[in-house]
């Protein structure tokens, strides 16, 4: 091989490398109402901004009233609003940002498609299913939502009269129940690692 053909290939290994830091990635925290993929999502996203990497959080009760608008809580319907914060969080990964995403997603087909446009577009993504189990998730009923359903005052509830579909290719299983927070935030962390196939580092300077 030539010294030209030789500085093209490191030229084009450099390109790469640089590119590939440029790069964020998305993990997904999935699983029943009052699991805890809010705790733990922001838990992690305090870490990563302590060492000034570029995070967002795109927690479903705070982005559903600005991207959903006028959507209802049918199966279409959230579908439509996984797919869109799926598309965001794509959006933001790919060009740098640590995206963590903690949203029920309760069907298979939503999250997959949100998977498989990441991997269309090359950004890392993961799935973290929260695995807590119903009846831990109902004695904690955050939000009251579990004791308005068994009274009927609401329908379409995640875990009581909708479905929630486990995930059956989650890279992480996290029991909030029985794993601690900072254990929890640990593991996702390496996870992210993982997948980024590098150190979570400094993003600014």
């Amino acid at each position: 091989m030539s010294a030209r053909a030789d500085a093209v290939e490191l030229d084009r290994a450099l390109v790469q490398q640089l590119a590939r830091r440029d790069v964020g990635a998305t993990l997904w925290f999935t699983g029943l109402p009052s699991a805890g993929k809010s705790t733990v999502a922001h838990a992690l996203a305090d870490r990563l901004r302590g060492d000034g990497v570029d995070v967002e959080v795109l927690d479903g009760d705070e982005v559903r009233p600005h991207l959903s608008a006028g959507l209802g809580f049918t199966r279409a319907d959230r579908d439509v609003n996984v797919c869109r914060i799926g598309w965001v969080a794509r959006l933001l990964a790919s060009h740098g940002t640590v995206v963590l995403v903690p949203v029920i997603a309760p069907y298979a087909e939503a999250r997959q498609a949100v998977r498989a446009d990441h991997e269309t577009h090359g950004v890392p993504f993961a799935e973290v299913y929260v695995s807590t189990s119903l009846e831990v998730a109902e004695q904690r009923d955050v939000k009251g939502l579990y004791a308005r359903a068994r009274r009927g005052e609401i329908t379409g509830m995640t875990g009581v009269d909708d479905p929630y579909e486990q995930p059956a290719t989650a890279e992480l299983e996290l029991d909030t129940a029985a794993i601690d927070l900072d254990t929890s935030a640990a593991m996702a962390l390496a996870l992210l690692s993982a997948i980024l196939d590098r150190p979570v580092e400094r993003t600014t300077s």
